[in-house]
């Protein structure tokens, strides 16, 4: 951190001409007086298209385009579609190529509205599915409430009450778009990334003066209140009013230019530099129903092959190839496991993409390295940035150049400068660029057989601002050593008359990144497709993995735009080591799980040092949480000194604890992979996803669920030994030792949590498939299962149904689905009665199963009512013969927290099972009564 704040300093002070004078001491409150509707009609496919006039022009921030086409159109039963263009001539958008969907009507030429049917003069309202949409026609504004209960979601009319904030009728110039809605006062908003709040809070706080703004940048992960890696402008609304009960919906803007959005508690604004308004409704009514619509639209998240559940050590600054194999040596010796070891750019013949370096990781040590960790299951991925330096010996560039691949000003490719020195950017929206791309990735797989990708510095990021030329020497490392410019030849894209929050000041949004009017394929501007850059590179390296390896790829991506997850993971991005990161990164991985990227994680332990002597405390509590990352990796960057778990005892003894139980839970974690795969359901989720109508649950940033039922509370706060933890209503089972039990009535609880210890806990009616771990997935995949039942505390009369799934395929086929003969589902459910308990599976495709043996070896049934053992207990309805293996095992389990006078509970174990998993099951006992 300490590198980039002084890199920012320098490039702020040399290049402060670039944020010009134009001021907005003059521009008023409210900016003109909007659109009259002019004229509508029907389409065919059951849309509304009309056009709407500009009713008073004015020049605050550029002229107003005079005709707009209006087109509504229900998609779905849960999804609307309401888009704004010019009505004459084409404008940008995210192209349909690279997120797929429906094509809007093009823009008319004619100016003839007769040709567009009768006006609507009066509030005019359209209904299909949930959502309706209704329209004012002048000054024209539109709302859309829900069908079932009414409820506005959104609403554009203009709002000039003397007691609260304005705002004015929608605006729509070249450079400058905004239209705002009111929200109620119950309204909770979460979403609208990448950003860090003061405080490390998850649900969005009101502000008039901070924005959220859209716009990848490099900016460390802890910066706060402004842009940072990602461009997610959706969000969802959490409501529980009136009576109705909870609902959710969600709102996307799909616009990859620049953004300030402004959430004022009762009104959020939009302010785009460019664009059209693009607007696509979610109803809902559930979080994750919002979710799963969002994802339907822009892609569902990628596969993740099985071990990249496992877990991962990087650092940059692993100096030589014997540095790796010592710290793979040392977790061996530590009993610590590990999957997946990463090379920063230290592999790399200084640090150019897809080389070697033949002093440091010769090729022959580094492939004979390959073999040795491949032959054990583990996994080795290396990192690549987006620049290619610019250098006459240089194969990848003399391709590059060849090929013409590079994002161009006047002509001629665009110059930057990464760690590598000069640079030149690949342009992703080029086809012989995508081509080109996974050639260079063909290449280098043949000689160093890698077995992912990390993608970093993709914002695009770059150290010289402006126009450059070539330093007269040496150029390296972080400093802009070349010789740059302003830009003053296309001063409207490098100086828009409207300033977003662009690293957390108004300034020039060229800083740190491409220049604003460099060009990409068919003449696109990067003012326009800035944000996309990540989404474009990642899709060319999913589409090359994919054909070189033939296997599920994985690709780790640091900068993000809507649709990413459909292709790459994600890491929150260059952290601190210290307390609040920390805490910043759970609600960083929560709101990826809203933008449809649920394999995501933090540096474990940070990124860049702290220098702190609350170090060694910090990792302990950092794997503790780290363990339950969906994507759970260790890193740091050059100047950080090592923190590999095992350099502290006290850390090795938490990262035992605690990836022990991860890879337990290795087939819970890849059945939340195939869910999220199939509906878009994050892996990790916020409490609310499970307790929409819990109120208390909207505010909680310092817990977090893995699917509907496992429950993280982690210590987040140095020197603590206990946690203060909300428990939603009903029974949780601590995983770690399940004769405790937490029967909650919707309160805080304060739990044990010395320094190796975390608390986690399961919910009642789930069932949790596990299996016995290991050292590596490769082998954890391979043992005996465990099931375990949870069902409210003291359950005897009627418990409930407890509920729960197990995934498994073929994990190395690029795509995962079901119907392949390479994967098999299995459905688990189970009853308590009066007593009797019945725990039955329905096995789909149970062949693929039955022919890797995996066995069913333990069931644990928690919280039933009764005393002693079970009087009977059956398997596939057969009684347990006197000789058999099998073990009935009950033991009575404990309340905390709470009075348990008159009232117990009691878990019942059978173990030594041999059942088939591919086969299906049901397993009976019955308690007697108390």
């Amino acid at each position: 951190m300490m590198i980039m704040a002084l890199l920012v300093s320098f490039l702020l002070l040399q290049f402060a001409t670039f944020s010009s004078s134009s001021s907005t001491e003059n521009v008023p409150p409210i900016i003109g007086e909007g659109y009259r509707l002019i004229s509508i009609q029907e389409t065919p496919d059951g849309g509304l298209i009309g056009q709407l006039q500009v009713k008073k022009a004015n020049n605050f921030y550029g002229p107003d385009i005079p005709l707009l086409q209006l087109f509504i159109k229900p998609e779905t039963e849960h999804r609307l579609r309401v888009h704004i263009t010019d009505a004459e001539n084409q404008r940008w958008e995210v192209p349909y190529d690279l997120l797929p969907r429906e094509q809007v009507p093009p823009p008319s030429s004619a100016n003839n509205v007769e040709q567009y049917g009768v006006v609507v003069d009066d509030n005019y309202t359209t209904t299909h599915g949930e959502l309706v949409f209704s329209y004012t026609p002048d000054p024209f504004s539109f709302v859309v409430t829900r069908k079932s209960n009414g409820d506005t979601l959104f609403d554009t009319r203009p709002d000039r009450e003397p007691d609260r904030p304005s705002f004015g009728p929608m605006v729509f110039k070249d450079q400058y778009l905004e239209i705002s809605t009111k929200l109620p006062a119950e309204a909770s908003l979460y979403g609208l990334g990448d950003h860090v709040q003061p405080g490390g809070g998850f649900r969005l706080t009101p502000s008039r003066d901070r924005p959220y703004t859209q716009y990848t940048s490099d900016l460390p992960a802890d910066t706060l209140n402004t842009a940072l890696y990602g461009s997610h402008p959706v969000y969802m609304d959490l409501r529980n009013s009136n009576g109705s009960g909870p609902r959710a919906h969600g709102v996307l803007l799909l616009n990859s230019n620049g953004m300030d959005v402004f959430y004022e508690g009762d009104s959020l604004t939009y302010k785009v530099i460019g664009g059209v308004f693009d607007f696509y409704f979610f109803a809902g009514p559930n979080p994750l129903d919002v979710v799963d619509q969002y994802t339907s639209l822009v892609g569902r998240p990628a596969p993740m092959p099985y071990w990249a559940f496992g877990f991962h050590q990087s650092k940059w600054g692993y100096e030589n190839i014997s540095v790796v194999e010592q710290v793979i040596e040392n977790y061996m010796k530590a009993d610590i496991p590990l999957d997946v070891i990463w090379n920063d750019d230290d592999h790399m013949d200084y640090h150019k993409d897809f080389t070697v370096s033949p002093e440091n990781y010769p090729l022959d040590k580094l492939k004979s390295f390959l073999e040795k960790i491949h032959s054990l299951g583990m996994n080795y991925v290396v990192l690549t940035n987006p620049g290619i330096n610019v250098n006459s010996t240089y194969e990848v560039y003399q391709r590059g150049m060849a090929d013409d691949v590079f994002i161009k000003y006047d002509e001629q490719p665009y110059l930057g400068k990464l760690w590598v020195g000069p640079v030149h950017y690949p342009d992703f929206l080029n086809p012989k660029t995508v081509s080109w791309w996974e050639d260079e990735i063909r290449r280098f797989h043949d000689m160093v057989p890698i077995d992912g990708l990390w993608l970093d510095m993709n914002e695009p990021s770059n150290f010289c601002p402006g126009l450059c030329n070539f330093p007269l020497g040496d150029c390296h490392s972080w400093e802009c050593c070349l010789v740059c410019r302003k830009i003053n030849e296309t001063k409207k894209w490098e100086d828009p008359p409207y300033k977003i929050n662009v690293m957390g000041s108004k300034e020039y949004i060229g800083l740190h990144t491409i220049a604003p009017s460099a060009v990409h394929y068919n003449g696109v501007l990067e003012y326009d497709a800035h944000s996309l850059y990540a989404l474009s590179h990642a899709i060319a390296t999913h589409k090359a993995l994919s054909s070189i390896k033939g296997k599920r790829p994985f690709i780790l991506s640091r900068s993000t735009y809507v649709g990413i997850g459909h292709y790459a993971a994600h890491w929150t991005g260059d952290n601190t080591g210290d307390w609040d990161n920390l805490k910043y990164s759970i609600p960083a991985m929560l709101n990826f799980g809203i933008f449809g990227v649920p394999m995501v994680g933090s540096d474990i332990c940070g990124h860049y040092p702290a220098w702190s002597s609350s170090m060694e405390e910090l990792c302990n509590r950092w794997i503790e949480v780290g363990a339950f990352y969906p994507f759970s990796r260790n890193h740091a960057n050059l100047w950080s000194p090592r923190q590999e778990l095992y350099l502290w005892e006290s850390v090795a003894e938490s990262a035992r604890n605690a990836l022990s139980m991860r890879y337990r839970l290795l087939p819970f974690l890849y059945t939340l992979n195939y869910e999220a795969h199939t509906t878009g359901a994050p892996i990790a989720r916020p409490l609310f996803f499970s307790f929409p109508g819990y109120t208390e649950s909207y505010v909680i940033s310092t817990q977090f669920l893995l699917g509907s039922s496992l429950m993280i509370s982690p210590v987040l706060e140095q020197g603590d030994t206990q946690v203060k933890a909300l428990f939603p209503p009903g029974s949780w089972y601590n995983v770690f030792d399940m004769s405790e039990c937490v029967e909650s009535k919707g309160e805080y609880y304060t739990l044990d949590a010395p320094l190796n210890v975390i608390n986690v806990h399961l919910y009642q009616n789930a069932i949790l498939p596990m299996q016995q771990g290991g050292m590596i997935t490769k082998d954890a995949k391979t043992t005996p299962f465990s099931i375990v039942v949870s069902f409210p505390f003291g359950s005897f009369v009627d418990g409930g149904e407890a509920r729960g799934r197990i995934f498994i395929d073929n994990d190395e086929l690029v795509e995962m689905k079901l119907g392949n003969g390479e994967s098999t589902v299995v459905e688990l459910r189970a009853t308590v009665i009066h007593g009797n308990v019945t725990l039955w599976s329905d096995v789909e495709d149970g062949e693929f199963v039955l022919s890797k043996g995996l066995i069913v070896e333990k069931v644990s049934v928690l919280g039933l009512g009764g005393s002693g053992a079970p009087r009977d207990v059956r398997v596939n309805w057969n009684p347990i013969s006197a000789d058999s293996k099998i073990q009935v095992r009950s033991s009575e389990q404990r309340r905390i927290g709470r009075d348990d006078r008159g009232s117990m509970s009691m878990m019942v174990e059978i173990s030594g099972l041999e059942i088939p998993l591919g086969n299906n099951f049901t397993i009976t006992l019955n308690m007697p009564e108390s």
